[in-house]
């Protein structure tokens, strides 16, 4: 067991992980906290919401659109202290989801698709899950999740 006596908050972070036919996974590239990073798409659990209100209420303020939860994909099940906040322990939940209707957002086909390198930037694409790899993406969360959906949607036996 790790006890680390300076973490002393809980950081819930809810995320959507979307799968095309093509078996491709949404990213977003963002700039946040004054540094570019790679990840899936959600946020913060607020105070008096659930999680799967959380994954709601980030899906239309990221997409615009609202989604639907196909099914509960993955908890942390290891102990992460967060890189950008040095006394909280980041807990992450991450939904399988699907679009309720079309996509009707920018998506491109390049990495940090936006005019400035500022925060709150943002643009999205789609990766190849089989060609997804850890180091694909920022967060180490994140990280074990892609090998988590390599193994589940990476064959072609799908």
């Amino acid at each position: 067991m790790i006890h680390d006596p300076e973490i002393k908050h809980f950081n819930i972070r809810i995320y959507g992980l979307v799968i095309n036919e093509e078996k491709e996974v949404l990213l977003t590239d963002e700039f946040q906290l004054g540094q570019k990073m790679t990840k899936f798409p959600g946020g913060g659990l607020r105070f008096g919401e659930g999680p799967a209100e959380c994954m709601m209420r980030e899906a239309i303020e990221e997409f615009g659109q609202e989604v639907e939860i196909v099914e509960h994909f993955y908890t942390t099940d290891f102990f992460q202290k967060s890189f950008f906040f040095k006394d909280h322990q980041i807990i992450s939940i991450y939904y399988v989801i699907r679009f309720k209707e079309p996509v009707r957002f920018r998506i491109s086909e390049k990495p940090f698709d936006f005019p400035e390198m500022k925060n709150g930037s943002q643009s999205f694409r789609w990766k190849k899950i089989t060609g997804l790899s850890p180091g694909d993406l920022s967060l180490p969360i994140d990280q074990h999740v892609a090998e988590m959906l390599k193994k589940r949607y990476g064959s072609s036996e799908i």
